[in-house]
């Protein structure tokens, strides 16, 4: 068995057993043990509940730009790198929901998370064709981050095949963005968005 294909492996029983136990109660020696994997070689590759959920992070990434377009408009492509992410999630829906649930209460994992969710954006923007340098690229990071979180939401509850309405969710979540005065393009600070306004999702990134 390959590095890719051992962790690959692992990831699927650990969400496997989060849908059976609950996020807190999974152990990577559960997980490893239920996939009859070798526990040496786990405790290497993933010496953390949080490694596996970076390298699970990492995994999404691959997905996307695997199959990242090369051509299209800048919201076109984010659109479809981001249901990439999602399809790659589908499999450990129920794992996910357990982890989701579990976010709440564990402050210290939301923070870890949020950087990586950062640094996933970035590269989205990137595959996508468009900057993320200096002040107009950090907003548009933050308005990408706002827009995976609302539709990820919409994830959390989804439970048919093709997704759908995550696609609607992600899609609506694209337009509000794209429609902030060219958010897209970077054209508009973030002092002119009022809050309480549709257009101020992109202010809750950080959440």
């Amino acid at each position: 068995m390959s590095g890719s294909d051992f962790e690959q492996a692992l990831v699927a029983a650990a969400f496997q057993r989060a849908a059976e136990v609950g996020w807190t109660r999974l152990t990577i020696v559960d997980a490893a043990r239920a996939a009859g994997l070798s526990l040496a070689e786990a405790r290497v590759r993933f010496p953390s509940k949080l490694a596996l959920l970076r390298r699970f992070g990492a995994m999404l990434d691959e997905a996307a730009l695997l199959a990242a377009p090369a051509e299209g408009p800048p919201r076109d492509r984010l659109f479809d790198l981001l249901m990439s992410r999602f399809d790659a999630m589908k499999p450990h829906r129920s794992g996910l929901r357990a982890l989701l649930r579990h976010l709440p209460g564990d402050p210290a994992l939301v923070v870890a998370l949020s950087c990586a969710t950062r640094r996933s954006m970035r590269w989205m923007l990137q595959a996508a064709g468009i900057s993320t340098v200096g002040l107009r690229g950090e907003l548009r990071v933050r308005g990408l981050i706002a827009v995976w979180l609302w539709a990820l939401r919409a994830f959390e509850r989804d439970a048919t095949d093709d997704l759908a309405p995550t696609m609607a969710a992600l899609d609506a979540a694209l337009q509000r963005v794209q429609a902030a005065a060219g958010w897209l393009a970077g054209e508009r600070k973030a002092s002119t968005i009022e809050p309480g306004s549709d257009e101020s999702m992109t202010d809750d990134a950080d959440a």
